[in-house]
């Protein structure tokens, strides 16, 4: 039988189950938010201590790291499951993406490719540069490349105070471990991260004031066409030459002239 909630309003403990999640386990991203905020005892959010804990994962194999061993929540006989695979480097960006942050970086009904659209939208970085490493990391295979190159990425939503849903990433990671979905998931980050249409003014400046995201673009609103940029990506260093808790990558525009500006297409 599930245990009440604590009428305190204490956090509950990873791998604990409560009514609204529908009986499913309470991720270590939830464990201290109520509603759009924090839980009234946390007002700071997850200790320091605990995102450090997550952000030792980094690179690491599932279940390799002591210190994550009691934020999992996925239930295992021994073995390390494609789904554990995915909590765990679900987990890791997420002490990363946390980590300095006053407001929580876990949002409903934000995914991936939404976040990263709403990064372009801020102007803040080189549109092109960062077409371009979507581009690499939709392209990336096997799951560790691509949680690496999501690390590259994730620090600069963190700079920019994006947030996204972990629960769909989450789905997305245990959906990237199977070669029959994993084209449905680039498809679908491409998308979303394609569909800018026009924007009136107003909807600019509540962008740019870092206001609530803006919903999909409406049906009626063509996408641009699209081209695949010709440009050469640079090889990503290994993980072990690797910073474990990376800087945002330069998006900056660079000094020369580029030789396209062609936009990003999402995966066919």
């Amino acid at each position: 039988m599930t245990d009440a909630p604590d009428p305190t309003g204490a956090p509950q403990k990873s791998g604990e189950e409560a009514p609204e999640h529908g009986g499913r386990p309470i991720r270590y991203w939830h464990r201290y938010r109520k509603d759009d905020g924090w839980r009234g005892d946390m007002p700071g959010g997850p200790p320091g201590e605990e995102l450090a804990a997550l952000r030792a994962g980094l690179g690491a194999a599932a279940a390799s790291v002591p210190s994550m061993w009691p934020y999992y929540t996925t239930p295992t006989d021994g073995r390390v499951t494609r789904a554990l695979e995915a909590e765990h480097g679900a987990l890791a960006l997420y002490g990363l993406h946390q980590q300095s942050q006053s407001a929580p970086m876990h949002r409903r009904q934000v995914p991936l490719g939404r976040a990263l659209h709403e990064l372009r939208l801020r102007e803040r970085f080189s549109s092109d540069a960062l077409d371009r490493r979507v581009a690499a990391t939709v392209e990336s295979e096997g799951l560790p490349a691509l949680l690496y190159r999501l690390r590259m990425m994730i620090p600069n939503l963190r700079a920019a105070a994006i947030p996204l849903d972990y629960d769909l990433l989450l789905r997305d990671l245990s959906d990237w471990q199977r070669t029959d979905l994993r084209q449905q998931v680039r498809r679908k980050w491409g998308l979303q991260y394609y569909v800018w249409g026009p924007q009136s003014a107003e909807a600019r400046e509540k962008t740019s004031q870092g206001r609530p995201l803006p919903g999909p673009a409406p049906p009626e609103q063509a996408l641009r066409p699209a081209r695949r940029s010709s440009a050469v990506f640079r090889p990503f260093p290994t993980a072990q030459e690797a910073d474990p808790c990376p800087q945002p990558f330069s998006l900056r525009a660079s000094t020369s002239t580029s030789t396209s500006s062609r936009p990003f297409r999402p995966p066919t």
